[in-house]
Parts: C-alpha cells; structure tokens; sequence
C-alpha cells in the first residue's frame, strides 16, 4: 500500500490535475443525478476518496506492475470525458440560438392572426349592415299589412255594429225576440271589441247607444211579461214568445233577470197570500197541509206552463219554493205569537210533522241545484239550517243525521215552532208526571213480580217503560231541534230519575229496625224480612242496576244529538250515583237479614257452659242453625240476583267481612273455656270456615268456585279465629314458651288482645297477670330487636302507625 502512494506521488502527470478544486452539489442535486443519469462507477460517487480508490486498484506491491495500463485507460478515459463536455457546450450554444429563432416565427404568426381576426370582425359588421337595411324593408311592410288587416277587421265591426244598432232598432219595435237574441249577443260583442276605442266620439255614442238599447228592452220585456200576464191570465200565453224573451234576458245585465224572475214568484204567490192569510180559517195549524198541497199544485202547473217560458238554469221553480217557504214561516211564526193560548201539544206536533215532511220533499227535489247554495248562504248559515226537522229513523246516529243537512229548505219552516216547543216539554213533564203516578199505583195493586225458577233477575216492569219512554220523546225532540229544548227535556228526565227513584225504589225497600237503647246504639240494625221483602230487595236492586246502566246510556245518546254549545251542560252523575246509593242499601239490607237471622246461633254459642265440655264430638247445634238459615236465605238472593251476579258476590263479600269479626267477638265471651272446649270450638269454626267457603252455591245444583277474593277474606279471618283457639289449647305453663307461641302465631294482636285470650282460657288474675307481665317484656325485647335491625327513621313511622291502629281499635 505504501509502495502504491509513493508511486502516485512521483507520478508528474497525475498531479498535473491536482490543481482543480473538487465540485460538491447539495443532497437534493446528488439525488436528481443519479435518478437522471444512474451510475455505479466509484468516480461519480459524491463521497469519492481518491486514497480509497487507488488502494482499491493497487491492493498489493505486485499489482504495482500495471500501473502504466492504468494510467494510460485513465488519460484515455479523460480525454473521452473532455470531449463529450465540449459537444454538450457546444450544443447548448446551438440550442438557444434555435429557441430565439422559433419566439421570433411565433410572434410573427401571432400579428398575421390578429390582422386576419380584425378583417373578419370588419367584414361581419359590414354583412349586418346589409341584413339591417335588407330587413327594414321587410319589417315596414309587415307593419303595414298588420295595420291594414286591423284597420279592414274594425271597419268591418264598426260596419257591423252600425248595421245591428240599426236592425236591433226595428227588431226591437216588432218585438220579434228570437231574431233579437242572436243579434244582441253579436252586437254586445263588438262593444266589447271597441272599448279601446271609446275615446273616439262616434265609437263612444255608438256604445252609449247600445247600453241605452239594452236598457230600453229590458224594461220592455219585463212590460210584455206584466201585459201578458194581467190581460190573458193563465189562460193562452204565448209560451214560445216568452222563452224568446228570456233567451234575450240573458244576454242583458243579470238584474234584469233577478227583477223579471222577482216578479213573477210575487205574481205566482199572490193567490196563496189571499188565500191563506191570517184573518182566514184555513191559515191555521191544524190546515197547515193545505199549504203544501197549494204549492203542489203550483209546481205542477208550473211544468205545464213556466217550465216552457224560462231556461232551467234560472231556477224558478226552486225560488217559488222558497219564497213560499219564507212567507210560510213569517206567517206560522206571526199566527202563534197572536194565538199562543190555542198552541197545544198535538196540534203543534202534527204541524211539526206535515212541514219537515213537506222540507224533507223539497231537500230531495233540489238536492242536485246549487242556486240555493249562492242565494241562502249569507241570510241562513249551516248552523241553523242544522236545526231544522228531519225525520231520521231512531237507528240514525246523530252525525249522520246531521251532516245531511246540506239544503236551505230543511228547517226553513219548521225552525219557527222552535221558539214554541216549551209546550212540547210542559207537556212531556205532564205526561211523565201522569206515569209515575200510574206506576206507584200498579205497583201497589200487583206487587213486585217473582223471579222464574232458574231465570230470576227480574226487573219491575215500569223501568223499561219509563225508559221506552225517554226514548221516544228524545228522538221526536232531536227531530224538532237539537238546541235549548232537548237541554230541557233532559232537565225533565233527570227531575223524574229522581222521582222514580225515590217513590218506586226507596220507597218499597223494606225497612230497618233498630234495637232500643245504648245497646241497640251499638248493635247494627237488625233487620228481618220475609221471602217475598227479600225478593223484592232483590228486585229493587236489579232495577236500580237496569237504571244505573240505561242512564248512562241515555246521557251518551243526549250528548250525541245535542248541539256542541249544549253537550257540556247535559250531566246525569247525580242521578247515576243516587242509583249506585240505591244498589248499595239493597245489598246492606240483605246482609243485615242474613247477620239477623245468624244472630240467635251467635248468642247461643256464648251460652254454652265450654268450660264442662268433657268430649268432642260433632259440629255444635249453633253451627247447625247457622247453616240452616244460609240454606234458607241466599238461595233466593242468588236467584232473584241472577241477572246482577257482580252483586251477589259483593252480597257474599260483605256479608263474610260483617259476619267474621262478630263471630270472633263472640268467641271471646265464650270464657272460659277448657282445652276440649276450645277443640269443640276449633272443630265448629272449621266447620263454619267449610259453610262460609260454599256459601255463594249453597243451596245451588250446580256448584261454583267461589271468587279468589271471597276465599282469601274468609280464610284470612277464620284462620285468625282458629289459631286463637290453638292458643287457648296450648298449656300456659312455662309462662314464656306461651307467650312466644303466641306472638308467632297471632303477630298482630295487641296487649287488649292477650288479656282477653288470657280471660278466654279461664286462668286466675295472677296467672294473667305474670303472663302479662311477660307478654310485655317480649314485646318490648321483639321492638328493640326491629329497630336495631332497621335504623332507618321507619321505627317511628311504623310505631306511630301501631298507635293510630289501637286506636281504631279502641274507637270501634
């Protein structure tokens, strides 16, 4: 390796080069040349070191002998380099001179396109100026010929409109109608074409001279309409002249028309104003039919003869009819003001009938016109027609009944007895009044009716005619109106629920009798009824139920046919709760007669001597008795209930949570008693626990569950009665063992409670007395451990709860 530098050293032309200094390009331009001009020759590495490179060539001291080959590649490799360096100099020198001469031929190229743009902008400017005066020609003439068709077109109008004034004058003199009709229409037309020119004087006066023309023949048509009519009567009209005539009335202003037809409703109507004016007999209600049948035939006549004179378009027939309608009620309304003390019920009823029958015909004969749609609508609003008579069928919901009411002429008569309809519900008032007498009289001559066997239920037969009743008479007043008067009508049904109620259900309830003196004070009422009172409680209570439900029925059809400004003010909770407070006397009536009846057996079980009872032995006479008066009393509640069983349950229900508590009262005045007593006693409450669980099917063939609730009250309390005998069985000695099992098994007795158990079982006042004293200390230890184990503030709350409970106890 040394030999090799030293070589290099002594080496002239090597070092000749030396003398240049090395070139160093930034990273990135390292990067970019050797992606342009990849290469793997040691000479182009940036981090060229010639040190390196020659220890590479000559690694040892023997490959010293071709350094002359190497030096003479490299001089031939530099001069190959040099070479190539000039032909690329020289290049670039090349290459700009050519760049130069290409931006020149370009700009050159550029000025010959804008001079050829600008001569062809010249020369297109030039070709529009052409197109313009070539076209100018065309458009003048164009105008021209529009000018002169328009001027041709209103000469010729204004030719015409001359011409027809003119015709029109002579057509109009001879009265000759059906040639007229074409022409005005004609003439009104060109009128209207010359508006425009109506600040020219001729074309002015022509056009005032037409108004005037059409003005003129109007009042001269509705002139022939009066001369024909008052000089020939009815009698040979020219029909055909006269059609001619209104066909030239449509073309005229339409009050023309409206003043024409005016006055020949009036004409046509002033026969029915002699005819039936006040002063005459006929005007009356009870004749009200023979108006209607006048304008029958009016109608018919009409077809004869009107039908062929005035266009179906115009409705004459539909405006006779309402115009009659409008007299008709003005008249009827001005008769019964004036003879208010002839109105009576019936009259006014079939009056009422004869005219919504008669607006029901004349709905369905117009039902397809919409003249009377644009001619009522502002003078009567759908509300009040709404309040006009209809006759719907009593299946009709009201909605139905009401969203029918599209035609003015329903109600258009009969909304003026609305004002008179008080004698409408005086005389319903009158007549329910006169039902309610005749149905307390029925009922005390034939009774209250018998159940059948096996289909009892029964009603008093007077509810559903009372009913049957209401009914009918809310029905024909929703068809007389649906206002003020059905309000009060529903005042007179609730006045007359409440005399039913009180005259034919409370009135016929049996009544209940209490024992005298501070004793009886204590007792419930004792009451005792015989088969027939108990069926007739019975029936009283299904027909207070049939009532309860036909109330709410009737207040839901009343608030469906009232109006809505009224459905609020219709409320039938009072009487409805007055039937609920019926329904519950009954069955209070009912459980105090079986309670009576149960309540000798009671005192008979208290004096019975348990204390001598040596053996046990079959259930006790008492619970014989007990049983015995079941059998006899609910089979004919249960029959006669058939029909309201909800009843007989809540019959059962209150019965078993009356009947419990006494007989455990009753258990505990039955002291004392020995442990075979208190067996006897256990065995006669089990008993009694199997006699109350079938007692809702005593008596029946078939036999039903009971309901869970009726089970659960009866083996809740009985239950209570039978642990309270185990507890007198039980031996009182230890004295804590007692009391233990008695706080397990009676958790919710109090210290009354023990001390009257204590007195049950027949022990002596000391012995009560240490029991007690015991009794007390478990329970104080029993609340000490519940409040330790709980010591949230639910002590306290749970205390003062126990507290207000013997105190209800105490109270009652």
């Amino acid at each position: 390796m040394a030999a090799a530098v030293m070589v290099g050293e002594q080496d002239d032309d090597i070092t000749d080069d030396d003398a240049a200094l090395p070139l160093t390009f930034a990273p990135e331009v390292e990067e970019a040349i050797a992606m342009v001009i990849p290469s793997h020759d040691p000479l182009d590495s940036p981090d060229f070191n010639p040190v390196d490179y020659i220890n590479q060539l000559f690694p040892t001291e023997q490959s010293l002998a071709n350094i002359d080959e190497k030096i003479s590649r490299m001089r031939v490799a530099i001069r190959r380099l040099d070479g190539e360096i000039r032909e690329a100099v020289r290049g670039q020198t090349t290459v700009g001179h050519d760049g130069r001469q290409s931006l020149e031929e370009a700009q050159r190229a550029i000025q010959e396109l804008f001079v050829r743009i600008r001569d062809i902008k010249a020369k297109a400017n030039k070709s529009e100026q052409t197109v313009k005066e070539i076209t100018r020609d065309i458009k003048q003439l164009d105008h021209a010929k529009r000018h002169l068709t328009t001027s041709i077109t209103t000469l010729n109008h204004l030719h015409m409109l001359v011409g027809g004034v003119e015709t029109l004058t002579n057509l109009i003199k001879r009265r000759q109608y059906g040639e007229t009709h074409q022409l005005l229409q004609a003439v009104v037309n060109v009128v209207d074409h010359f508006k425009k020119y109506h600040a020219i004087p001729q074309i002015r006066q022509l056009a005032d001279t037409v108004h005037k023309m059409q003005d003129e023949l109007g009042a001269q048509i509705i002139s022939d309409f009066r001369d024909i009519y008052e000089r020939q009567g009815s009698r040979s009209i020219p029909c055909e002249q006269l059609a001619d005539a209104c066909a030239v009335v449509q073309v005229l202003d339409p009050r023309v028309r409206d003043t024409l037809v005016q006055w020949y409703v009036e004409l046509q109507l002033a026969e029915y104003v002699v005819l039936f004016h006040e002063s005459e007999e006929v005007a009356w209600l009870d004749k009200i039919d023979r108006r209607y049948a006048w304008l029958k035939r009016l109608l018919i006549q009409f077809l004869d003869e009107g039908a062929k004179i005035f266009p179906p378009a115009w409705g004459v027939d539909e405006q006779i009819c309402e115009r009659f309608c409008q007299l008709t009620r003005e008249e009827l309304s001005k008769l019964m003001k004036e003879r208010a003390a002839q109105l009576e019920v019936k009259l006014l009823l079939f009056a009422i009938q004869k005219t919504t029958s008669f607006e029901k015909v004349l709905a369905q004969r117009f039902a397809n016109s919409m003249l009377h749609v644009e001619q009522e609508e502002p003078e009567m609003p759908v509300e009040e027609l709404a309040e006009g008579a209809d006759q719907p069928s009593e299946e009709e919901p009201p909605t139905q009944h009401t969203a029918k009411r599209e035609s003015p002429f329903l109600g258009m008569i009969s909304r003026c007895f609305e004002s008179h309809l008080n004698v409408y519900i005086e005389s319903q008032d009158k007549n329910l009044g006169e039902l309610i007498d005749r149905f307390v009289q029925d009922y005390k001559s034939q009774g209250a009716p018998t159940a059948v066997v096996e289909g009892g239920g029964v009603v008093l037969p007077s509810c559903a005619d009372l009913f049957i009743f209401y009914k009918k008479s809310m029905v024909q007043c929703s068809q007389l109106s649906t206002g003020l008067p059905l309000l009060e009508l529903t005042a007179v049904f609730k006045k007359y629920l409440k005399e039913y109620s009180a005259r034919l259900l409370t009135a016929n309830l049996p009544k209940a009798t209490s024992g005298g003196g501070f004793g009886g004070l204590l007792k419930e009422t004792e009451v005792k009824l015989s088969t027939d009172e108990v069926a007739r409680s019975c029936c009283i209570l299904s027909t207070a139920e049939y009532c309860l439900d036909t109330t709410q029925q009737l207040q839901e059809k009343l608030q469906e046919r009232v109006e809505a400004q009224f459905r609020d003010q219709i409320d039938m909770n009072a009487e409805i709760d007055m039937f609920h407070s019926i329904i519950s006397s009954s069955i209070q009536l009912l459980v105090q007669h079986l309670e009576t009846a149960c309540e000798p057996s009671l005192t008979a079980m208290v004096k019975i001597h348990w204390q001598g009872v040596e053996t046990v032995g079959d259930q006790s006479p008492y619970v014989t008795q007990i049983g015995r008066h079941v059998i006899e009393t609910v089979p004919v509640i249960r029959d006669n209930l058939a029909s309201a069983r909800k009843y007989f349950t809540n019959f059962c229900l209150k019965f078993v949570n009356s009947f419990i508590p006494r007989f455990i009262n009753q258990l505990y005045r039955c002291k004392p008693v020995s442990p075979v007593g208190a067996e006897q006693l256990l065995l006669d409450t089990h008993s009694l626990k199997t006699m109350l669980l079938e007692l809702p099917s005593a008596g029946a063939s078939v036999s039903r569950k009971a309901p869970p609730s009726y089970i659960k009250i009866v083996t809740k309390g009985l239950s209570k009665a039978e642990l309270i005998l185990k507890v007198v069985m039980a031996p009182h000695d230890p004295g804590n063992a007692f009391v233990a099992n008695y706080l397990r098994l009676l958790e919710d007795i109090e210290q009354s409670d023990f001390q009257r158990v204590l007195e049950l079982k027949g022990l002596k006042r000391s012995e009560q007395n240490q029991l007690m004293d015991e009794f007390r200390r478990q329970t104080v230890s029993k609340d000490s451990a519940g409040a330790t184990a709980d010591a949230k503030p639910r002590g306290p709350a749970t205390s003062r709860i126990r507290k207000l409970e013997r105190l209800i106890k105490k109270q009652f």
